[in-house]
């Protein structure tokens, strides 16, 4: 059997995101992928070096690389769509288990055992600081925006802080404190 699942990998930077927002530039679902697996990790190592926790850090990059794999074939929803109401929530998920279901089916057998938790996302903790670093994603690319100029960002911005902040994660707390300020830095400041 040929395998079709890393095809179907390469296609997440089709795959746009914001589409409900007009953008100063645009950003794709395997760029956000990547940005989240980095911060993912970063979360990770804070964890373990600075909060005294025990979390394999390379697995939690591996995680958030494939966090929005299922997106290849369900495309991105908006977050306000996504979230809307606990019915649509409840679909959506399993909308999402379906396209894991079939980008699993895309790999031979022996792989499989492998990436089924990954797919899944069935570690609990490392499903929590994936989704830290995704909201964190999140936010950065809003500063990102609102640095451009770009006002459509504002409230997205705000409500994203204010789910960061409601996270009490630590880890991320110290991320907020010693590394988000960057972000809105211009290149000649950050040196």
């Amino acid at each position: 059997m040929k395998s079709h699942f890393f095809a179907y990998i390469s296609r997440m930077r089709y795959i746009p995101r914001w589409a409900l927002m007009r953008n100063s530039f645009s950003e794709n679902v395997q760029e956000h992928s990547h940005m989240v697996a980095v911060l993912a990790h970063a979360l990770a190592v804070i964890r373990n070096e600075v909060c005294g926790g025990n979390i394999d850090a390379g697995g939690v990059a591996v995680y958030a690389l494939y966090h929005d794999a299922t997106e290849i074939i369900t495309g991105d929803m908006p977050t306000p769509i996504k979230y809307y109401n606990p019915e649509i929530k409840n679909s959506y998920r399993k909308v999402e288990r379906v396209a894991a279901d079939k980008l699993l089916s895309l790999l031979p057998e022996e792989l499989r055992g492998t990436y089924r938790p990954i797919l899944y996302s069935e570690d609990a903790e490392m499903h929590r600081l994936v989704k830290a670093a995704d909201k964190l994603s999140a936010y950065i690319k809003c500063l990102e925006e609102l640095k451009a100029g770009n006002g459509e960002f504002k409230r997205a911005a705000e409500q994203t802080k204010a789910a960061l902040e409601a996270m009490r994660l630590p880890e991320l707390d110290y991320f907020m404190e010693h590394c988000m300020d960057s972000f809105s830095m211009t290149l000649d400041e950050l040196e």
